[in-house]
């Protein structure tokens, strides 16, 4: 069974959640073209390394999801700041399994791939089913932002990431789907 990134949730919403990160690690791509298109380069790219191109030629469980976010693309003034983008610029990235650390995982031969330690962090998270598109997930991205401004006490503070958790073989009504915004509470 693939191991899923651990979470706790704070608070629930009617069709979304505020959840508790730990820090973990992520490999992560730059890749370039359309948002539907990046996520299977990326992917093709990421698992090569968790299946053996790394120095270790080690085999690095799949976990879930797969991660993806606009590169130039930013919410809050907190940081970052936000900036113009062609949208055709895109991060993908794999949730590392939790007994790793930058100690321990082996490291990348491709230079395109690198690990990074993500902090702790909260967000808010919308789950949705069905075959993921570029679309679908600006339809949910746009209803948790209309839900999170009926609430003034959480702040944005960064980018939304579009999580993938299911194999593309899987039907589409068994998918899940989530939309990730970092927030945090309103400072006095």
């Amino acid at each position: 069974m693939t191991e899923e990134q651990k979470y706790d949730v704070k608070r629930m919403f009617d069709g979304w959640e505020i959840r508790r990160y730990p820090a973990h690690l992520v490999a992560e791509v730059d890749v370039h073209g359309p948002f539907d298109e990046a996520v299977n380069r990326g992917f093709r790219i990421l698992a090569g390394f968790i299946f053996g191109e790394n120095t270790g030629r080690t085999k690095v469980a799949m976990t879930a999801p797969v991660v993806q976010e606009l590169a130039a693309e930013k919410i809050s003034m907190t940081a970052p700041v936000v900036q113009e983008s062609d949208g055709d610029e895109h991060v993908v990235a794999f949730v590392m399994p939790a007994e790793y650390t930058m100690e321990t995982l082996p490291h990348p031969t491709d230079s395109k791939v690198r690990i990074r330690e993500v902090p702790a962090s909260l967000a808010a998270v919308r789950r949705f089913s069905g075959r993921s598109s570029e679309e679908k997930f600006a339809d949910q991205l746009a209803g948790l932002l209309s839900r999170l401004q009926e609430h003034p006490e959480l702040v944005l503070i960064g980018s939304p990431r579009y999580a993938r958790f299911d194999p593309p073989w899987k039907p589409g009504f068994l998918r899940r789907n989530e939309v990730i915004v970092p927030v945090e509470p309103k400072r006095p």
